[in-house]
């Protein structure tokens, strides 16, 4: 006990002479897959969110908050180290690459200075050894912790993440399974009906996609009302005056364009903080909203300052609040890289007002083959429309190839329907070139194609690797990536050129551009295309394969792709199979398909790659949980 009393002394005497009062506790509480479009405090008059509106009334209320990633793990991965996944190679859900030693999971910090840590329950942060950097976060980390088992008036930080509001629950899971475990759960009179909202504009407005979709607005009512549950708590313990709330989401809506998506609607999270009266000076904020720009990134530095910590030199972050505030920014960076099966690499610059994004893999859709978005009934109903013909034209966009370009007016154009690129050049000529700046700046891994992260992860950490000049010149593969999409002569000819560069990532990216590009565009370059199918560079030879597949019907071709469906590495296996999912004729890779289904231990994103070819091909229930 004299040790634990010694360490508080030495650590917090400077938060004690500062601030003239005790440390404070830290109450997290974050919600699954939502939003702030969904929430009534936020302007939904159709959304019953009493007990989170009632927060943002006592607290300060974000509008241009957002998450470092589109899926879960990845942006729990930010949220854990607060360092963002373009930079530690974490971007590409569940992929568990290693991260140095020195960069820890910052609540262990805040335990080593006598905070009780406690986490109920979710993880998911994507990293090698996470149960290592489990057991140094938390004093607890179960369904069950909670401050109440901390040592008497001993600080605290816990963390309660509330999953109600989870993919599963609005679009996933059968709609049965949505009744259990979210409308029983709630009283007749707090369930909000098929008729009581307004459908998003991309959505088609039917009493089948209104059933599906009112799963929304239960999800978040039952999410609200269990929240309220924990303040009650809070406050029967006596803690609420001693408590600093903080309320996020962990991305944006998990519904089909939102999750996944490199855009507002797959970015920007509610964002709420409450502050006790005995503590309202270190808040900076004056008034109820607050419009600066705040990312997950964020969320360790400002934490640990609160708490009186130094903060680690690898944790760029700013602070949010107190005496060390770092300055606001005028420009925010941000990222999205795989979900589950479904590949993909957006980078996105936002001031706030308006919202800039690179699609990097513009042939696949927003609403792309990943089979967790696939097997949703919402999904299903969206697709049987979109067959039939019913969809208009901003509807039908969901499926068709993405520009390679976006900018949106985030808050006059709250859905996203009109991209303003060609429109509003300057504000994405500044963005723009804020993106490519910070790809460089901050040398994006994800320039890398990620059978090659996992590679280098397997001798030390990708973190450290990108930082080695000799390794990795991210502005030359920029160069070539940047031209994916373009779709002019001189890029496609460009492209055609690095095709056999020595550098796997340059080609690789110019099979990605090539493969995005109208096949009438590339007549001229196949046959340095076809050479490019007897690379030394396995996506180089999967790209060039199936273009060559896609526009000649080349015999090597279909032998290439059959063989590298079942490649050894199955990071290159899965991009190979998204490409068929592309394809307009996959009848010739049906069986290797089918081999591959029904392989034993096969990896779970490969595993639901494959279902949706043979989904596509006829073959599988569009429904089938993996």
């Amino acid at each position: 006990m004299k040790q634990y009393i010694t360490l508080i002394i030495v650590v917090f005497l400077p938060f004690a002479i500062l601030f003239g009062q005790e440390r404070p506790n830290i109450l997290w509480i974050t919600i699954e897959d939502t939003s702030p479009q969904f929430i009534g405090c936020y302007g939904n008059q159709s959304a019953s969110t009493p007990i989170i509106d009632r927060l943002a009334k006592e607290g300060v209320m974000f509008t241009n908050a957002f998450s470092t990633g589109t899926v879960c793990s990845p942006s729990r991965s930010t949220i854990i180290t607060g360092v963002p996944t373009y930079k530690l190679g974490t971007g590409n859900h569940r992929s568990a690459y290693s991260i140095p030693e020195y960069i820890k999971g910052f609540p262990t910090y805040l335990r080593e200075a006598g905070y009780y840590t406690s986490n109920n329950f979710k993880t998911d942060y994507n990293v090698a050894e996470q149960d290592k950097m489990i057991e140094a976060s938390w004093n607890e980390s179960s369904r069950t912790a909670g401050w109440w088992n901390r040592d008497d008036d001993q600080p605290f930080f816990s963390v309660f993440n509330f999953n109600d509001s989870h993919q599963s629950r609005t679009m996933t899971m059968p709609f049965e399974w949505y009744e259990n475990n979210v409308l029983k759960h709630l009283k007749k009179d707090e369930i909000i009906s098929d008729d009581a909202f307004d459908m998003p504009p991309f959505y088609k407005d039917t009493p089948a996609m209104r059933r599906e979709f009112a799963r929304v607005y239960n999800a978040i009512k039952l999410t609200d009302h269990k929240i309220g549950e924990l303040l009650k708590r809070l406050e029967e313990d006596g803690l609420m005056e001693n408590t600093i709330i903080f309320i996020f989401a962990d991305h944006g809506e998990g519904i089909p364009r939102g999750k996944t998506n490199g855009i507002n609607l797959g970015y920007r999270v509610p964002f709420i903080i409450k502050i006790p009266p005995k503590y309202q000076n270190i808040s900076p904020w004056l008034e109820q909203t607050e419009e600066e720009l705040v990312s997950f990134e964020d969320l360790a530095p400002t934490v640990l300052s609160i708490a009186g910590i130094k903060i680690p030199e690898y944790l760029k972050g700013r602070i949010l609040m107190g005496q060390n505030r770092s300055e606001e920014r005028k420009l925010l960076f941000l990222s999205s890289d795989r979900a589950d099966n479904g590949i993909d690499m957006v980078r996105t610059s936002t001031d706030g007002q308006m919202l800039y994004s690179k699609n990097f893999m513009p042939f696949m859709p927003e609403v792309k083959n990943i089979r967790y978005v696939n097997i949703g009934p919402i999904t299903q109903e969206m697709r049987k429309d979109l067959k039939l013909m019913k969809m208009n034209e901003l509807q039908e966009t969901l499926f068709k190839v993405r520009p390679d370009e976006i900018l949106y007016d985030i808050h006059g154009d709250l859905w996203e329907t009109k991209n303003l690129i060609d429109i509003d050049t300057n504000k994405a000529k500044v963005l723009r070139q804020n993106t490519y700046e910070s790809m460089i700046e901050y040398r994006d891994l994800h320039l890398l194609p990620e059978y090659m992260i996992a590679e280098i992860s397997q001798n030390e950490p990708p973190y450290e690797w990108r930082l080695k000049q000799e390794n990795f010149d991210p502005e030359k593969i920029l160069e070539i990536a940047k031209l994916v999409g373009v779709n002019t002569t001189k890029s496609i000819a460009e492209l055609a050129v690095h095709l056999t560069n020595e550098n796997p990532a340059i080609s690789y990216w110019s099979g990605v551009g090539l493969f995005s590009a109208p096949p009438d565009q590339l007549t001229v370059h196949l046959n340095d295309i076809e050479k490019a199918m007897d690379s030394e560079h396995p996506l180089t030879r999967a790209y060039s394969s199936a273009i060559m597949y896609r526009d000649t019907h080349s015999e090597k071709a279909e032998m290439i792709l059959n063989e590298m469906i079942h490649h050894t590495d199955v990071n290159i296996a899965l991009q190979t199979v998204n490409l068929l999912l592309y394809l307009d004729d996959i009848t010739p890779f049906i069986g290797a398909v089918q081999k591959l289904e029904a392989t034993d231990h096969i990896v779970y994103k490969l595993k639901a790659a494959a279902l949706d070819f043979l989904t596509i091909a006829g073959l599988e229930d569009p429904s089938r949980q993996n």
